[in-house]
């Protein structure tokens, strides 16, 4: 039987950004579901922030090269990797000098967010799946962690479908409570557009903030993960009003069983 695969495409993984409970996840939750038996690639941003030398990342030649445009802007996508030795595992860092060069996370110095996080995270999620597709790996389900990653399941669901690399793909969606503060630029819907997604799939995008931005990762998943304590209220009754398959686990520390439990609930459906 052939070996089930999850692509795990997470906004923080430690070591390579300081612990947190996303980035903790990020790191331990794929080394556990690989230890079950599972196929795993993993995937985040390659910030400025994190130091190459010391993390031994590299670039793969034969992923990089590939341009990606938005709204009219070609921006080059580099592929980098680092192993994790302790838990086997190989990550792959989205770059690029325009979008990710600079010494910082999503704020600088004083806390402000950049005002280009709206095509930072568009050039991720596309970044992400053109070297899925390039790998020709196909994952039977991908799980998303955090804001950062909210377009991607709007582009399996709509934009990537008809590839036959994705169409049979399950999606989940954990929400955590890292919101950010204003909203993303006002041209967002717009900038998102691909082929395949049509206004009705990003209505719920009047106002591009941290709410919407979940709304819209909920709207195209197949099961959604309650992964934090400090979860938005308005997305976590949304979620539920989803009608969609939950696994609540606010707070948990023994989480990778369940996690996989509810993998199965999902690719069974």
């Amino acid at each position: 039987m052939k070996k089930q695969r999850i692509l795990y495409v997470s906004q923080e993984i430690t070591p390579y950004l300081p612990e947190s409970e996303m980035s903790l996840i990020g790191r331990f939750l794929p080394q556990g579901i690989q230890e079950r038996g599972r196929e795993i690639r993993t995937f985040m941003p390659k910030y400025g922030s994190i130091n190459e030398r010391r993390n031994q990342l590299h670039e793969v030649i034969r992923l990089s090269g590939m341009n990606l445009i938005i709204k009219d802007t070609d921006h080059p996508l580099i592929i980098k990797v680092a192993s994790i030795q302790a838990a086997r595992m190989q990550v792959y860092f989205i770059d690029n000098e325009d979008f990710f060069e600079r010494k910082a996370v999503l704020t600088d110095a004083k806390g402000k967010e950049f005002k280009d996080n709206d095509e930072r995270t568009i050039f991720f999620a596309r970044g992400v799946l053109e070297t899925v597709k390039k790998l020709r790996w196909a994952p039977d389900l991908v799980h998303c962690h955090g804001w950062f990653t909210s377009v991607i399941p709007l582009y399996l669901k709509r934009a990537f479908i008809e590839d036959p690399l994705f169409y049979k793909t399950k999606v989940i969606y954990s929400v955590y409570g890292n919101a950010f503060k204003k909203s993303l630029n006002s041209d967002f819907q717009n900038k998102i557009q691909m082929e395949g997604i049509s206004l009705e799939d990003v209505a719920v995008i009047q106002k591009p903030n941290f709410i919407q931005l979940n709304k819209m990762a909920i709207d195209h998943s197949d099961g959604i993960i309650i992964a934090s304590e400090d979860a938005s209220q308005e997305v976590v009754d949304y979620v539920e009003a989803s009608g969609k398959p939950v696994l609540n686990l606010k707070g948990q520390e023994e989480y990778v069983e369940a996690y996989s439990d509810f993998y199965d609930q999902i690719l069974e459906s």
